[in-house]
């Protein structure tokens, strides 16, 4: 456990130091803040850092080293003290000032945070399961790569396949995992765990943060002078938007006071017999409610610890919430803070899309609404907000053009839910109209996961929104505070998004869960931005005079709050095994309890391999074991996963291919044949090992020992170096 904590201190110590280098440019943007945007320094750093690391890996000017990376930082922080002492000139640091005290209190929590979800990895370290192999596979390749784009570990060179070989999907969040990884110096076996544990430190401390901050400007609008007692509210307000986007559930936790529905077969809980049946409960259900759709939120990503995209974006989201809300306040924008905004949603894009899209739309819209305010004028405000939109697009496209000239998009149309009959079957621009496709989600599932966040907007609308809006036509002065209309803002995406599924979906390959990904990616966002939309809410009433319908409002929302706020208890006791068994952060111990001799040859390859030659080893379906060894080590192989290559390319037919070659290359006695499948893949190493000799019941391995040389055995695992002539 002591080698346990080190490494979460350093990877604490890292990011903090990151954090430090950006601090001056961060107060510079976020000096209206109460708290000078101070946790929002070690994302912005991360950012730049990550961003600029990229590039110099995409255009071949430097290789991806430690040594490289510690050179961008501090050129990075020599610009940051440079634009600050432009800025400012002498900096200031008053250690009895409301932002000090949330310095300190915002660092504790990140610390704190991010040991209390590294303790509770450690209870499940296994990087294994679901997503884990893709994710771990991506950030491998990262660390081997000299420049970029990486090379898909899953999807070796071929001469007969121009379809490309580097990586097809959104990797920018497993890069930045990389970064960490190199700066920090810490296994990727144990930053793999620690990443997880810093994004839900992000997750809750950025939450914090905007919590904060919603809730001071709503009381500098409301009161000329801050009491002690207000500060109380902030604290409290902070938490409570912690929680909801960090840790909170949806309203599917009343069934856990059911007897249950079988999975997959939901019931309506009112036609369940009533009892408080914990044990029944399954976790998982409150994600896959609505039939073959998938509906998560930040907690149970945390919990499954999947480094997929729309959870390494999850800081960049929130920092984007906060730089629009800071839009907000400062009623016009500027070139430079387009621009930023702009490379942010670049980098969200390249993590994951949806996010950049979603967030392009969430920018134009705050934009459209400055200009509006400021010129109540159609005309003038069509033409601020269309240049400054323009802009923006502009930086968007330029930030990620290096990404998208090596990325193929696999997105095939979007499907049109319950297509009139004279339709189907057609293609109209990008819109499919496809027969049989037209699932709809029931009003009392939809119920019971966004309820929570609805009665609240419901009950802003009732008690803020209406009375006020009855004022300003009493009174022509009255202005909704900045707060309400960042509120107002987000919901109205949010709604969008959450409405979207619902008649639209993104095609991909999955045919019964065609709506599946467009469902997850959208309401996703939704949580996070009505999460903290509730907080800010709960405090909008708390401010108002006392009434029954205000005391109504606090009684069902206690209601409510309970039912998300035991989810967690339910997820981490369930996958953690109620925390009883602690195994450290080392990420393949799996490995090492399961298949003992091939987890040596992973250490083995681990250890003495440093590029990227490409191994042989056998292919399997998704979410088994196969790949084992391309995914723990970044080493190509001839195919790994080869639904998961589907996906990424958008074809079967190159997986296809190389799956009987596979075969043959193990099991054929022909030694001219294996020869030339080994010179058309320029495979280096052949891994014959525990999952191999199960599934190549021929496997031929005398003629190893004539086409190479044994580099390494355990039992009855063996590496083969083989020799190209």
């Amino acid at each position: 456990m002591s080698s346990d904590s080190l490494s979460v201190f350093i990877w604490w110590f890292t990011i903090f130091l990151i954090g430090l280098s950006f601090y001056p440019l961060t107060k510079i943007i976020f000096a209206r803040f109460i708290d000078k945007g101070y946790i929002f320094a070690k994302v912005l750093g991360i950012f730049f850092l990550s961003y600029v690391a990229w590039l110099a890996g995409m255009f071949h000017i430097l290789p991806f080293t430690q040594l490289n990376l510690i050179l961008i930082l501090l050129a990075l922080l020599a610009l940051n003290i440079f634009i600050y002492y432009k800025k400012e000139k002498i900096p200031k640091i008053d250690l009895r000032s409301p932002a000090f005290f949330f310095f300190l209190l915002e660092e504790f929590l990140f610390l704190v945070t991010l040991a209390f979800w590294s303790y509770v990895r450690a209870h499940e370290p296994s990087i294994r399961g679901l997503e884990k192999f893709m994710d771990f596979g991506f950030v491998e390749s990262i660390l081997h790569a000299k420049f970029f784009p990486p090379l898909d570990m899953w999807l070796t060179k071929s001469p007969d396949y121009t379809g490309g070989f580097f990586i097809n999907y959104y990797y920018f969040g497993h890069l930045v995992t990389a970064v960490l990884t190199k700066l920090s110096g810490i296994a990727s076996i144990v930053t793999y765990n620690l990443a997880i544990a810093v994004l839900f430190a992000f997750t809750f401390t950025l939450s914090f943060s905007l919590g904060i901050n919603l809730i001071f400007f709503l009381l500098k609008s409301t009161y000329y002078k801050l009491q002690a007692t207000n500060y109380k509210l902030i604290l409290i307000g902070g938490f409570l938007a912690a929680f909801l986007v960090a840790l909170a559930g949806n309203l599917h936790t009343i069934y856990s006071f059911t007897t249950g529905y079988p999975n997959d077969n939901p019931v309506p809980f009112w036609q369940l017999p009533v009892g408080f049946n914990p044990q029944t409960y399954w976790y998982p259900n409150a994600t896959r409610f609505i039939p073959f759709t998938i509906h998560e939120f930040p907690i149970y990503s945390f919990v499954v610890a999947d480094l997929h995209g729309h959870v390494s974006d999850i800081p960049f989201v929130l920092l984007t919430l906060a730089l629009l809300l800071n839009l907000l306040l400062r009623t016009s924008v500027s070139l430079p803070y387009l621009a930023l905004l702009g490379l942010i949603t670049a980098v969200m894009y390249m993590t994951n899309a949806v996010d950049g899209l979603i967030y392009l739309i969430l920018t134009g819209l705050t934009i459209l609404y400055l200009n509006w305010h400021k010129t109540k004028n159609l005309a003038k405000t069509i033409v601020g907000s269309g240049s400054a939109s323009l802009f923006l697009l502009f930086f968007f496209l330029v930030g990620n053009l290096p990404f998208s000239l090596n990325f193929k998009p696999f997105g095939t149309g979007i499907g049109v839910l319950c297509a009139p009959s004279p339709l189907l079957g057609l293609k109209i621009g990008p819109f499919l109209f496809e027969e049989g496709k037209c699932q709809k989600s029931a009003l009392y599932q939809l119920s019971l996961l966004w309820g929570f966040f609805y009665f609240n907007f419901i009950s802003f609308l009732l008690l803020v929104l209406i009375p006020r809006i009855k004022q300003k036509i009493a009174n022509s002065h009255f202005q909704l505070t900045t707060p309400d209309i960042f509120v107002i803002l987000t919901t109205i995406v949010s709604t969008l998004l959450l409405i979207f599924p619902e008649f639209i979906y993104i095609k991909d390959i999955y045919p019964a869960h065609y709506r599946a990904n467009t469902m997850f990616k959208l309401g996703y966002q939704a949580f996070m931005m009505l999460g903290l939309n509730s907080a800010y809410i709960f405090f909008r009433i708390k401010l108002l005079s006392k009434s029954i319908k205000n005391m109504v409002y606090f009684v069902i929302f206690s209601f409510l709050f309970f039912l998300v706020a035991i989810y967690p208890n339910f997820a981490i006791n369930s996958y953690y095994g109620e925390l009883k068994t602690y195994y450290g952060l080392d990420g393949l111990q799996w490995m090492k309890r399961e298949y003992l001799d091939d987890y040596k040859a992973v250490v083995w390859l681990r250890k003495n391999i440093v590029s990227q030659p490409v191994i042989l080893e056998a292919n399997g379906d998704s979410y088994t074991d196969y790949a084992r060894v391309s995914a723990n080590t970044g080493l190509p192989t001839v195919i790994g996963w080869p639904v998961h290559e589907w996906l990424w390319r958008g074809s079967y037919d190159e997986a296809g291919k190389r799956i009987p070659e596979v075969q043959t290359l193990y099991e054929s006695e022909d030694l001219g044949e294996t020869q030339r499948l080994l010179q058309k893949y320029n495979i280096s190493y052949v891994f014959l090992g525990t999952l191999e000799h199960q599934k190549y019941t021929n496997l031929d391995e005398t003629k190893w020992e004539n086409l190479g040389k044994k580099v390494f055995e355990s039992g009855n695992t063996k590496i083969y170096k083989v020799s190209l002539f």
